[in-house]
């Protein structure tokens, strides 16, 4: 089945059953080391990995490590331009769930990059990426401890799905052609509008299916956190683009308002039923006047809309979330994309679990991480309905690879995902409780240690690994 690898003897598959895994006690998981500075935190977080299975379950689990090749090192083995062989691909497959170190992104022709590459091919559609602080981590934020989100980032659309055509490229001409000639004037509201002929030209595609499955996923993950912490807001650009980030909106709350009914309230749908419950005698046109403000100076046919809107929620879920039920329910709110940058610096505690598109939620991931520590403590995981795989999200530094100094915090972070993701709840704890002891003691490696104050001498990176062995 394998050209140059051979998985172990022992140890079992991860299966899954609706698009949730069946974790048996010695999962065989495919791990690949990562290019540059892989070479370090890898070792490094396989020893803490296996030190919290070990200490968690005495013995009665085990990780089965199975190593497949990616990046760099896998020209290495399978020859050069050689990124990404069908054994990597095949090992993921069979066993389901693997992690990952940084790779190179290939310069030139070819896969535009390999994490991209790896989650159109196992359709890996939820990104997943939580920022929280640990204390004691230096910070450029005032307050980073009241930043405590998950980013749900549709992972497979958007821009990112790399379809686009070069500037004077004849395709991309012809394209601009069709445009200006044949569909823009044949769209009223485009009006005068045209593409200038010297442009390159990209797709930004948005399903509805591939924007609900993602908004299901993270409505999932609400349901299984604390009830203060049970909100999910949709970020977009939806003012600009309408058809594209605004549906993506429309389609999260259709989602959250049928499938989730009993489960779900709206921002809006809130501010109906609260408006009531403050005055039981509140007219149908008072309450749309008290949810618009712009009521008054609205068109008659608008204000219709608006008073028909509060009936039809009071008639719907009055009974189900009124008299305050729907404070126990989960908040499902929409904020656009760039308020939604300043706004978790300003009012971060304001915010839960934020479901975005793939550019926004790539920006929006890191600024994120900024305010907790940085890209080195910054975990990742891409999920799908038959696969996953999480990662480190840095780059691969190579100028620190074999130096043992890197920070190792995001693929042990990561692997702390991964074990949360497969029940095994009682390891990741562990780790996590490893990591916060560590960095409250200053027991860290150089990239903390010289940002504290005052600074501390740094760790190794293996020597990091031990000290978060220490803490459990």
């Amino acid at each position: 089945m394998y050209e140059k690898i051979i998985p172990p003897t022992e140890g079992s598959r991860i299966t899954f059953e609706n698009g949730e895994p069946q974790v048996p006690d010695n999962p065989i998981i495919p791990f690949i080391r990562g290019d540059g500075t892989g070479v370090d935190i890898w070792p490094a977080a396989q020893k803490v990995f296996d030190a919290a299975v070990a200490k968690a379950y005495g013995g009665q689990r085990q990780i089965v490590w199975f190593k497949v090749y990616a990046g760099d090192e896998a020209c290495e083995l399978y020859g050069t331009y050689q990124y990404l062989p069908e054994d990597t691909l095949a090992a993921i497959r069979e066993y389901g769930v693997a992690i990952k170190g940084p790779l190179t992104t290939p310069v030139g022709g070819g896969i535009r990059s390999l994490n991209v590459a790896l989650r159109q091919i196992f359709d890996l559609y939820a990104c997943i990426r939580p920022c929280k602080y640990y204390a004691g981590t230096p910070s450029p934020h005032k307050t980073p401890e009241k930043l405590d989100v998950i980013i749900y980032r549709e992972n497979t659309e958007d821009i990112y799905l790399g379809i686009e055509w070069k500037q004077g490229s004849e395709v991309g001409d012809r394209l601009i052609k069709i445009l200006n000639e044949d569909l823009i004037p044949a769209t009223p509201e485009h009006g005068k509008k045209r593409i200038p002929l010297d442009s390159g030209i990209g797709i930004k595609p948005i399903s509805k299916t591939g924007s609900q499955r993602l908004v299901r996923r993270a409505i999932r993950h609400a349901l299984r956190l604390p009830k203060n912490k049970q909100m999910v807001t949709l970020v977009h650009k939806g003012n600009i683009m309408k058809y594209t980030e605004g549906a993506f909106r429309d389609w999260g709350y259709e989602l959250a308002t049928s499938e989730f009914r009993a489960e779900c309230i709206t921002e809006r749908e809130s501010w109906i039923l609260g408006n009531k419950e403050k005055n039981p005698d509140l007219s149908i046109e008072d309450n749309a006047r008290m949810i618009d403000p712009g009521y008054d100076a609205l068109t008659a046919e608008k204000k219709a809309q608006i008073c028909d809107e509060v009936q039809s929620v009071l008639d719907a879920i009055w009974d189900t979330h009124g008299s305050g039920q729907w404070k126990d329910k989960i908040m499902v709110n929409d904020r656009i994309a760039d308020s939604i940058f300043q706004q978790i610096q300003t009012r971060p505690d304001e915010y839960s679990i934020l479901a975005t598109m793939n550019l926004n939620g790539d920006y929006l991931s890191d600024a994120a991480a900024a305010v907790v520590g940085g890209l080195g403590m910054g975990p990742g995981a891409n999920i799908g309905d038959s696969a996953a795989i999480f990662e480190a999200t840095h780059g691969t530094a190579p100028k620190h690879a074999g130096l043992d100094r890197i920070n190792p915090g995001s693929v042990i972070l990561s692997g702390v995902m991964m074990l949360e993701y497969m029940g095994w709840q009682e390891a990741a704890d562990l780790i996590k409780k490893g990591i916060g002891g560590a960095i409250s003691a200053g027991e860290v490696t150089y990239d903390l240690a010289r940002l504290m104050e005052p600074p501390v001498e740094p760790l190794k990176c293996s020597e990091f690994a031990d000290a978060i062995i220490r803490h459990f």
